[in-house]
């Protein structure tokens, strides 16, 4: 108990430490601070998307998306959030899914998080699935692996899984804030 007191108020300080080091920096060297952009440019979107899970079982999937990009030269970032349905026709499995991914970047991976229930109205299972992923376009390709409670009963629902999604837009707001001109000059005082 001891040796966890002292671990605990070391991580405090070295907390304490880095914060009041970062604002002694920026109050001294206005370097360290950040830069004004000229222009700040913002697209949301939202829509159902449609599609197609495989993994031991084929399901069907059906759900709402929202998406949030900043726009920016170098490193534009997507989150997205997601809410959606999905059916084993064969199986009489019906599960809901709540999840959220972001893209660091215009052409890289997506990394994300899913909230799972599965029911095949007899029994039922909660879990998470970390996920990979590739997003061109409006198309989607992840895979991932759930990890469900209550393992002392099978359900015949996927565990490790490849899914395909197309999200079709219909709701885009584009929201620029202009700061300055470009071309503004400086005012002299």
């Amino acid at each position: 108990m001891n040796m966890l007191r002292k671990g605990l108020s070391s991580f405090v300080i070295l907390i304490a430490f880095s914060a009041f080091s970062q604002f002694s920096l920026n109050a001294v060297h206005t370097n360290f601070l950040p830069k004004k952009k000229w222009l700040n440019v913002s697209v949301t979107k939202t829509g159902p998307y449609f599609g197609y899970q495989r993994g031991k079982y084929n399901v069907g999937e059906l759900g709402v998306e929202g998406q949030y990009k900043q726009i920016k030269l170098s490193k534009s970032i997507t989150h997205a959030g997601q809410l959606g349905f999905n059916y084993n026709f064969t199986r009489n499995v019906l599960g809901c899914d709540i999840g959220y991914w972001v893209k660091p970047s215009r052409l890289g991976l997506t990394y994300g998080a899913r909230l799972v229930f599965r029911t095949d109205f007899d029994r039922n299972k909660m879990g998470f699935a970390p996920v990979i992923g590739y997003k061109l376009y409006g198309f989607h390709l992840q895979t991932g692996y759930y990890f469900l409670s209550n393992s002392a009963y099978t359900m015949e629902t996927n565990t490790f899984f490849v899914s395909l999604r197309f999200t079709l837009v219909n709701n885009r707001d584009v929201d620029v804030d202009k700061k300055r001109s470009l071309f503004e000059r400086k005012k002299s005082k």
